[in-house]
């Protein structure tokens, strides 16, 4: 069987460490991948993991994102002003999509399929292709705004998965709960992994 690719897209909320904890674990499978990161994107993971992210195609690297990272993987990365590249058509063949985290912006451009972008192409492309696209916000409080705009994602097929990480897994430390949020991910891409202890599973 065919396995086609799974793109990973990067945006400027807050939560990068998000994004890169499910860059690193699916680097860790036999899934091809592709990723794109917003110009925002870039500044967040800048601000909070202290990482200078060159968005440049020639000059990017998967190290500048996991600097410990020694595996022989790579990704197929892709500008996010470049909309010649293959994800931004529906010709191309994923499995699916996951934008994490998503700012509100993108989730507005999403919703309305602004595609002001690549990262918002790419998605809805997901969307009239209808495969999954999964969403994964971390603002709070939420406006009647965002809200809305998370309703027609919903309504249009997108999955929205708040990284809002549970706490009955047993939390020693902050890389539990972002392990919790990247676990419910990959189930939703039907993606084996052991990140945490199931609800009802034997201690």
């Amino acid at each position: 069987m065919i396995k086609h690719p799974i793109v990973v897209a990067i945006t400027g909320a807050s939560g990068v460490v998000y994004g890169q904890r499910l860059l690193e674990v699916l680097l860790g499978t036999d899934v091809e991948l592709h990723l794109t990161i917003s110009d925002s994107g870039r500044l967040v993971m800048q601000h909070e993991l202290g990482l200078q992210i060159d968005l440049d195609k020639d000059r990017f690297s998967l190290q500048q994102i996991l600097p410990e990272y020694a595996g022989d993987r790579t990704v197929a990365y892709h500008h996010y002003k470049d909309f010649m590249t293959p994800i931004a058509s529906g010709a191309f063949k994923t499995r699916a999509m996951i934008v994490c985290p998503c700012s509100g912006s993108t989730m507005s451009g999403i919703a309305h399929a602004a595609s002001q972008n690549l990262v918002q192409r790419a998605a809805d492309v997901h969307l009239k292709e209808r495969r999954p696209l999964i969403l994964v916000p971390r603002e709070a409080p939420l406006s009647l705004i965002q809200i809305d705009n998370m309703r027609t994602a919903c309504a249009a097929g997108a999955t929205i998965l708040p990284a809002s990480p549970g706490f009955y897994h047993g939390v020693s430390d902050v890389g539990k709960l972002v392990d919790f949020v990247v676990a419910r991910i990959l189930d939703h891409l039907d993606v084996e992994h052991q990140l945490i202890q199931r609800w009802g599973d034997p201690k």
